[in-house]
């Protein structure tokens, strides 16, 4: 007999307010095998991610269920895993090319996996494994922050400083570096909420970013990591970095031309979290070894979790409520939801 578990899915893209746009269904329960685990979810959050592949034609036959970032118990382990045991607290994002974690359990490969923090609940870890893995690869991995250029080594501008991406690579830079951070936001309480998590300096993200980078009287950073609207703020990008500087998206600008990026040396380098599963990457544990890390900061306290909001339970409706919420652009942290 198999047994049935609860699930959110879809069965064609479209935008959220369409007809079945995300249902509560069932599936049957999944078993592990190899080095996968099978979690028992306790908590989920919601990233641009989700929404934009909801809008997305997908070739698996449907309902597809999507989400990332989890938070759960392990409940069965396959035959080749090693690092984990059942009962273990764990946290992870997933892969992009599997079953998400919209579902009362979910498989995944330990390599992906990192031990919960101690000192946080479901809810607060959830909010934190894509996030994390998407701005310390950006940071340690792409830009290598730890091995600066010639010039503005010490400085770096975070743009969308408020969002997911932003509000935990402000934390890692604090925790980890000493480089100076200059991040952006446009309202009072984003403005205050970088501040607050180590931001030195916050410039407007609705003005032009350059004159405000220079008024600043820093040195010229040299390295930017751009979280959204990439293609607002090209020009003034290239304006504001210092010559051999390295500038580091994760948005998906309509086009990209880097010919102007050639005068001043400049690199360009891309981070998709997804990339080490999605090609079973040789170093693919190294997800799992740097949530290990972000636990331990979380443990001691070093940074906090960007959870800003429980929407509910993990069913349709509030799920459909995050998704919109996301599409609206202006969210602060991340959005979670909480058992089923």
């Amino acid at each position: 007999m198999t047994h049935q578990m609860k699930a959110i899915g879809f069965d064609q893209p479209g935008p959220i307010n369409s007809e079945g746009a995300l249902r509560d269904i069932e599936l049957p329960k999944p078993t592990p095998r190899g080095r996968d685990l099978l979690v028992k979810i306790e908590a989920i959050s919601v990233n641009p991610v989700d929404s934009k592949l909801r809008q997305r034609p997908f070739e698996e036959t449907p309902p597809k269920v999507l989400g990332f970032d989890a938070a759960g118990i392990v409940e069965q382990v396959g035959d080749e895993a090693k690092d984990f045991n059942v009962g273990d607290r764990v946290f992870y994002a997933g892969a992009i090319n599997r079953p998400g974690t919209n579902s009362e359990f979910h498989l995944v490969d330990e390599r992906l996996v990192g031990p919960m923090p101690n000192s946080v609940d479901f809810p607060e870890a959830a909010a934190l494994p894509l996030t994390s893995i998407t701005a310390w690869e950006m940071l340690f991995d792409r830009l290598k922050v730890k091995s600066p250029p010639p010039q503005g080594g010490n400085t770096i501008l975070i743009i969308g400083g408020a969002g997911g991406v932003g509000s935990i690579a402000i934390q890692l830079l604090k925790a980890l570096t000493n480089l100076t951070i200059i991040a952006t936001a446009s309202r009072p309480e984003t403005h205050d909420w970088v501040k607050s998590l180590g931001a030195h300096y916050v410039v407007n993200h609705n003005e032009p970013l350059a004159p405000q980078v220079e008024a600043l009287g820093l040195e010229a950073p040299g390295y930017v990591f751009s979280t959204t609207q990439t293609h607002l703020h090209f020009n003034d990008i290239i304006a504001i970095l210092a010559p051999q500087g390295r500038f580091g998206l994760i948005d998906d600008p309509e086009e990209l031309d880097a010919r102007p990026l050639k005068i001043k040396s400049l690199s360009l380098h891309w981070e998709l979290m997804f990339t080490r599963s999605l090609f079973s990457t040789t170093d693919m544990g190294e997800q799992g070894k740097l949530l290990k890390e972000v636990s331990s900061l979380i443990d001691q306290g070093k940074i906090i979790s960007t959870l800003s909001k429980i929407e509910g339970r993990i069913n349709a409706k509030n799920l459909t409520s995050a998704h919109l919420q996301i599409e609206s652009g202006s969210t602060k942290g991340k959005i979670v939801l909480k058992g089923f």
